[in-house]
């Protein structure tokens, strides 16, 4: 990683703004799952222990055009004050006099949670007057929200044109991790990739093609390029738009790309349906393929058994539905045994490894969905790019 980190820069008496993705799942104002707060951790320790004030901004959920307590920060601030044994000071906005006032009266050890940086819809249009004004509260800007580092908002991408800005230790971590799978990656490398549709993920096909040794399809995605070797895939899940597409990559790909022999196949779309397990040339009419099968698994088991270093983005099945769950949590307890370097791409796959009971197995679960996905396509990171380099 190129990028400078909080360990590169003096914080001693420093008001610092820190970006970080306090974007948790609530129910009537009480947080559910303090993931992403306890990630943050390590480096709101690290910039307090360095004797820095600190004002902390995220964005939560999907505000209509203004504030709304129901999108309100304040509940994830009183969750941080319990991790950290003290008070989190919550501000009234993220910019404007009130908060101006309060970020200057702040003492080394301070913490102040700043609004839902949301609540201005220019936040998302990556307004560099807002910007300007969230970079005139401290002296230094930190990102440590990768979840939201491939949006161009003003609290990303923005305020690090107005302040020096450097990656927290989940930031760094991320790059250092997704950036195996770019560059350098241990051999074997195997990518795994699932998820209903391949039109998302074309670019990250063919660029993990490029770089890995082979490539397991499953889930979703696996229908289409089934269909494209000519496979009927009856009522399945197939995107027609995209077969040329899959027929390209299948012919130039050649044993690299792996796909489902066998399938957990149902009469419906339904957590109740009849199942059976055939081939995949077999599908009977008017069923549809909705996860691998046990030969698939022991086909795919077979090939991450080598493996040294491991990239999984998207489920294998319909893993919400516990008739179609197998492929998936196989896949995941398999990885977590492989002795491979376990990347698992945030998401629908962070949620999987955790359901399986084995998250804590891998070697790095990304907290980003769209963004490590973007990132495994090859692309630049707006929040990434904007920080200083080493």
């Amino acid at each position: 990683m190129n990028k400078k980190t909080v360990k590169d820069i003096d914080l001693h008496g420093k008001r610092v703004l820190m970006r970080v993705d306090f974007n948790v799942p609530m129910d009537k104002g009480v947080v559910t799952d303090d993931k992403r707060i306890k990630a943050a951790l390590p480096t709101i320790k690290y910039v307090l222990e360095q004797g820095a004030s600190l004002l902390l901004m995220s964005h939560l959920g999907r505000p209509k055009g203004g504030p709304d307590p129901e999108f309100s920060l304040k509940p994830a601030a009183e969750v941080l004050g319990t991790h950290l044994g003290k008070q989190v000071q919550m501000a009234p906005d993220c910019v404007g006099p009130e908060v101006e006032k309060l970020a200057k009266a702040l003492q080394p050890g301070d913490v102040v949670m700043l609004e839902n940086t949301r609540f201005h819809p220019s936040e998302e249009k990556n307004d560099l007057e807002l910007a300007r004004q969230m970079a005139a509260l401290a002296d230094i800007y930190v990102n440590d929200a990768f979840g939201s580092a491939h949006r161009a908002h003003s609290s990303t991408e923005g305020v690090a044109r107005f302040l020096p800005a450097v990656a927290g230790f989940l930031m760094e971590q991320e790059l250092e991790y997704l950036g195996r799978a770019i560059s350098n990656p241990e051999r074997p490398y195997i990518a795994i990739l699932g998820g209903a549709k391949i039109s998302d993920k074309i670019l990250v096909v063919e660029t993990l093609l490029s770089k890995c040794d082979k490539l397991i399809i499953g889930g979703g995605m696996a229908n289409t390029f089934l269909a494209a070797q000519g496979c009927n895939m009856q009522d399945s899940l197939v995107e027609a738009g995209s077969l040329n597409t899959a027929k390209a990559i299948v012919e130039k790909s050649g044993d690299r790309l792996v796909l489902p022999v066998d399938a957990v196949i149902a009469d419906k779309f339904d957590a109740e349906a009849n199942v059976q397990v055939v081939d995949v040339e077999k599908i009977p009419a008017g069923w549809r393929m909705l996860d691998i099968g046990p030969k698939t698994i022991q086909l795919f088991g077979d090939l991450l058994k080598s493996a040294k270093l491991v990239v999984w983005n998207g489920p294998m099945g319909v893993f919400e539905m516990p008739k179609f769950a197998e492929g998936t949590f196989a896949i995941a307890k398999l990885l977590a045994t492989s002795g491979a370097t376990t990347v698992i791409g945030g998401g629908d796959s962070a949620s999987a490894v955790k359901k399986a009971g084995v998250a804590k197995q891998m070697t790095h679960v990304s907290t980003g969905g769209g963004a490590s996905l973007e990132f495994l396509e090859g692309k630049e990171l707006p929040g990434v790019a904007a920080l200083l380099s080493k």
